[in-house]
Order: structure tokens, then sequence, then C-alpha cells
């Protein structure tokens, strides 16, 4: 299963109950992207998610679609993508130093980043099914599924 999502959509807060009502490994994409890392170390960033995503279950939490989706996509059963429900909670990764770039992802994500993560999931998983949470409600009823 894929979780897409604007930052702050409640991303890595879902995988994590997923992961433990179904007992499937949680890949987080962004905890293995490191600080500091660019376009030299996306082969490197491939080169950990393609072992990672070769298991017979899991749960990968992120975007990262140019990068991986051809990695990913192929070997998903379900794609879920999350509405913004939340920006911010105390003990986020968000550090304030950070906190202007990200504003300014969430501020564009409809327009410049969901376009983007849509075609490429029509590229590489027109396949697979794909479901919209929008809320606390739908995601206690999609959890409900799996518990």
């Amino acid at each position: 299963m894929v979780l897409l999502g604007c930052a702050g959509a409640g991303k890595t807060t879902l995988a994590r109950r997923l992961g433990e009502a179904v007992g499937a490994p949680v890949i987080c994409l962004d905890a293995i992207w490191q600080p500091g890392w660019g376009p030299d170390e996306v082969g490197q960033f491939r080169e950990i998610l393609g072992p990672a995503h070769a298991a017979e279950a899991w749960i990968s939490d992120g975007n990262f679609a140019l990068a991986t989706f051809d990695i990913r996509l192929p070997r998903a059963d379900l794609i879920v993508w999350l509405a913004i429900r939340r920006v911010f909670r105390p003990g986020e990764a968000h550090r304030p130093r950070d906190l202007g770039k990200a504003l300014r992802f969430i501020w564009g994500f409809d327009r410049i980043n969901r376009p983007r993560i849509e075609a490429a999931r029509l590229q590489y998983g027109a396949q697979v099914p794909v479901t919209h949470l929008h809320g606390d409600r739908d995601i206690g009823a999609f959890l409900r599924t799996y518990g």
C-alpha cells in the first residue's frame, strides 16, 4: 500500500497505525531521505527502496513520485491519497528553520506537486486502485476495515 498526500496530511501516522493493524513493515520515505541529500543521492535512495519494497507486504509512506513510483507502484495493491487534515503537531519532524519551506510546499502542493504525482501515478500504477480519505471520519472508517 502506498500513502500519498501533502506534508502534514497524516501519512506517517496512518502508515504506523496500518502497519500495526496488519503486521506489515512501514517504509517511511522521509526517514530514508537524509537532510542535505540532493539529486546526486537519488541513486542511493533508490538502492535502499528496491529491497524494502520487494517484500510480500508493506506500507509505503511518502510521495517522491518521480524518483520512486517505478519501484513502488507496480507492486502496490492500493494507493491512498490523504487530504490535509493538520499541518504541525508537537513532536513532528519539521524543525522551526524548515517552517517557511514546509509552508511554501503545502501552499503550492495542489497546483504544482499533485499534478506531477498524478501523472507519475498514471504512468507507473494506473491499474492500482486509489482511495481518497478526507479527514478523521474517513481515516477511522478506513482503519476499521484493516483492524
